[in-house]
């Protein structure tokens, strides 16, 4: 999972936790507004009978009276407008009968889910009565009781919290969006970083970064750039010593072919030239056929152990590449190995693009890749037809590309992991002079690419 989505799912489990404690924090504060407004209520129709009270005292002037006064006309208007809506008010004592004045009850709101009133119920409780005494003079003319209509504070409740709830979930919602716009805009350098990162698996080693306004960023680019140019320094060192190791192997092999030609190669012509003398001698003496005979027999030896010297021989020495050219070596190659055999699988060599000119190095790594894909393709294969296709690439690529294809089936996968020294070879031959290989399944069988470049 990419690291923004990371950090824009943290980022919202975060906000709803944040949106679910202040859903729980405005439920309980919208409960306990209910018992806030039932004391004020209850506050402020006290504070106001108490005023009838002494407005009627005053009235009938009887200040210094011992006895009080009956219960002033304390229901309208006035009062009403005092409550809370969803507070009832009582004032005790009361007459028979007497209802409580409630406040407006109508607006109150929309019913809420049973599942919130009972949460609320369950969890906070009831609202508990609030009682405030009415005194005229130094005795109390009685008690006014406040008291909330549960069905009205559940109502009350449920509205504060979705009045509150939409401005908290709009917030939120604003919050993560700028927050994961802020994220993205923050972590969109780390593209480029790795852009580079993929470059370098690709080969591109000097890759260059913008600069960073993040100090880690920044940080990381730089250890990217360093890390570029240490790889570019070690393939370069990486490459200058396989070519060394390369030159080396071809003047050892070119040294063990003098050695072979020079040594096996005269022992065996000696080894022929006297089986033949005594074939020739003993030709002549019925009684010695069977001489004849095992001589015939050892120059036949003779010649086979030296049509195979000389294919090790070719093999060992520099290839023809360097002396004749890579277009006439590769035709060279081909038609060897269509005169060995008759049943030999038919090869076709396709040739695209000027190779003139194409020598030294270059021509001597295409001229080995072919020989290797060649030989293993008619040595280890069932193919009935070989291709092999020579292209030169003009323009920005300027490089070399040798395919070998086959229809001896194969499996790709398991040929592209194989530790043979063949394979290894070429990659390293390949790698030296800055090219590619690469292995893959073609229609019928497998299919090996090299790209290499004409700067080499």
């Amino acid at each position: 999972m990419r690291l923004v989505l990371q950090l824009v799912a943290r980022l919202l489990v975060v906000v709803v936790l944040c949106f679910g404690a202040a859903t729980v924090c405005a439920t309980i504060d919208a409960y306990r507004s209910v018992d806030r407004a039932t004391a004020a209520s209850a506050e402020r129709v006290a504070q106001r009978l108490e005023g009838l009270y002494w407005h009627e005292l005053l009235l009938r002037s009887s200040r210094m009276a011992e006895h009080l006064l009956p219960v002033p006309e304390w229901r309208n208007t006035e009062t009403m407008k005092l409550i809370a809506p969803g507070i009832c008010i009582r004032f005790e004592p009361s007459s028979d009968f007497e209802k409580p004045l409630c406040g407006q009850t109508i607006r109150t709101g929309e019913a809420p889910p049973q599942w919130f009133a009972a949460a609320v119920q369950t969890f906070l409780g009831s609202h508990a009565p609030v009682a405030r005494a009415i005194t005229a003079r130094t005795t109390t003319a009685g008690t006014v009781l406040a008291a909330a209509d549960p069905d009205a504070a559940l109502r009350l409740a449920w509205a504060h919290i979705q009045d509150s709830m939409g401005v908290a979930l709009l917030m939120a919602l604003a919050i993560a969006l700028l927050a994961s716009l802020a994220i993205a805009h923050t972590l969109a350098p780390a593209r480029s970083i790795v852009a580079a990162l993929q470059g370098m698996a690709r080969g591109q080693y000097q890759t260059s970064l913008p600069r960073f306004r993040s100090m880690d960023l920044a940080m990381i680019g730089q250890a990217v750039s360093d890390l570029g140019g240490r790889l570019e320094q070690a393939m370069g060192e990486r490459a200058v010593l396989t070519r060394r190791l390369l030159e080396i192997r071809d003047d050892e092999r070119r040294t063990l072919a003098r050695e072979l030609h020079d040594e096996f190669g005269q022992n065996l012509s000696a080894i022929l030239a006297f089986a033949s003398t005594i074939e020739a001698a003993a030709a002549k003496d019925q009684d010695k056929s069977a001489v004849a005979q095992d001589a015939r027999m050892i120059s036949q030896a003779a010649l086979r152990i030296m049509a195979c010297l000389r294919g090790t021989l070719n093999r060992l020495r520099h290839p023809l590449a360097q002396e004749l050219g890579l277009e006439a070596s590769l035709i060279n190659l081909v038609d060897s190995w269509r005169s060995q055999s008759a049943s030999q699988p038919t090869i076709r060599l396709d040739l695209h693009g000027d190779l003139a000119d194409v020598r030294g190095t270059v021509a001597t790594t295409a001229y080995r890749v072919a020989q290797e894909c060649l030989t293993n393709s008619l040595r280890h294969s069932a193919a009935r037809e070989i291709e092999l296709r020579i292209e030169r690439r003009a323009g920005a690529e300027n490089a070399l590309l040798i395919r070998v294809e086959d229809d001896g089936g194969g499996d790709a996968a398991q040929v592209a992991r194989s530790a043979g020294l063949g394979l290894a070879g070429l990659r390293e031959r390949v790698a030296a002079v800055g090219g590619s290989l690469s292995i893959a399944r073609a229609t019928h069988g497998l299919r090996v690419a090299a790209t290499i470049p004409l700067a080499a």
